[in-house]
């Protein structure tokens, strides 16, 4: 049981969800239930098509009509204050736990206002998306650090996943809480292998590699289409299959026309992901800007180990169960061929061994753990003022 009183509201708002899928998806319904759980009452609320109140096995969601973001390829934002400043004040939360830090950063003064402890939860690198969107070097880490300071005045406490992901706010001075994320360990497993499954994607001598992300600019979906052409080139016999969708995926088959992809779209049936993710000999995940990295944590939960890319946090999520590679195509092929050489029980063993080490329950801890940090933040600032 939580060492929090049982039965507290707590309001979740977050902004860039996708309608179907997703990590942040995935987070929000595991915390949710593991809240239910220890006894409190969350509350979710987030942006989508139309209006809906629904009681779900994470408690209870409220969807806002929210405006879709342009190039997104389906993120919509929670914008309308007023209207949502009036719904927190019905709800009445006794916590408030906000995933973003966009159009939601002014609910930390609500919060305050409000006489209710808040928290941030850290999902991104802002300085990280700067650089890739253009910003990069001393100009991006100078609007990153702002930003971020404004952040850290506005809550009481900031939550991350993982030190990369907190790094911008310790080099500004931000206290920051780590609470990493978890997977379900029985959904994602390596009984999930199932040899027809993989004979639909490749034959008995060729290597399946699988990337499992949103085809998005900030995830670098092209680079293991790259790293597949400098396995091919290699001679090794190789083929990919890209499970997910986005507004790159036009571009990215136009780079892949001659070569052996297969774009089976996003998948419904968590069932079904476990299984090809349990069936690739290695999975990739591109993306230089990843936080956590939910997808490479259940491809290491099936037993497989994940080739990720350099400059995100994941080489400190996956450990020693798989290989960090620079972000170009030849640099992670040969990751790959590093991981290929290596025993199969062994890889596959090692990988299931690190996927065990994080779990929702002990996620769940974790961020709870945060919110009793939030109130004991603000009674220490409540003191400083006086």
């Amino acid at each position: 049981m939580s060492s929090l009183a049982a039965g507290l509201r707590i309001v979740r708002l977050a902004n860039f969800i996708m309608p179907r899928s997703g990590g942040l998806r995935t987070a929000l319904r595991s915390l949710g239930a593991g809240y239910l759980a220890h006894g409190h009452q969350p509350i979710l609320v987030m942006p989508g098509e139309r209006y809906a109140d629904e009681e779900t096995d994470q408690g209870r969601v409220i969807t806002l009509p929210g405006p879709m973001v342009p190039l997104t390829g389906g993120y919509r934002v929670l914008v309308g204050r007023r209207p949502l400043a009036r719904l927190l004040d019905s709800l009445a939360p006794d916590r408030l736990e906000v995933s973003d830090r966009s159009t939601l950063r002014w609910t930390g003064r609500w919060a305050r206002d409000a006489g209710v402890r808040s928290v941030m939860v850290s999902h991104e690198s802002l300085a990280g998306l700067l650089r890739i969107s253009g910003l990069p070097g001393a100009a991006g880490r100078r609007a990153a650090d702002a930003l971020n300071a404004r952040s850290a005045d506005a809550y009481d406490t900031i939550v991350c996943t993982t030190g990369w992901a907190a790094e911008e706010f310790v080099r500004i001075g931000v206290p920051v809480r780590r609470a990493p994320l978890g997977v379900d360990l029985d959904t994602f497993h390596p009984r999930r292998h199932d040899e027809a499954v993989r004979a639909r994607y490749a034959g008995p001598a060729e290597v399946l590699l699988v990337t499992c992300t949103r085809l998005s600019p900030e995830k670098k979906p092209e680079l293991a289409v790259d790293a597949l052409a400098a396995l091919l080139r290699a001679g090794v016999p190789a083929r990919l299959v890209v499970l997910g969708d986005g507004p790159r995926r036009p571009a990215l088959e136009e780079r892949a026309a001659r070569l052996p992809v297969t774009f089976a779209g996003f998948l419904p049936d968590q069932t079904a992901v476990a299984a090809l993710l349990a069936g690739a000999d290695v999975v990739i995940a591109p993306g230089p800007v990843e936080t956590f990295g939910l997808a490479a944590l259940e491809a290491l939960a099936c037993g497989t180990p994940v080739v990720v890319n350099a400059a995100s946090a994941l080489p400190e999520v996956i450990g020693p169960a798989g290989a960090a590679a620079p972000g170009n195509g030849p640099e992670m092929a040969a990751a790959i061929t590093g991981l290929l050489d290596q025993d199969e029980s062994f890889r596959r063993s090692r990988a299931r061994a690190r996927a065990e080490e994080f779990s929702w329950p002990a996620a769940t801890a974790g961020f709870l753990a945060a919110h009793r940090a939030a109130v004991a933040g603000r009674a220490r600032a409540d003191v400083e003022a006086a």
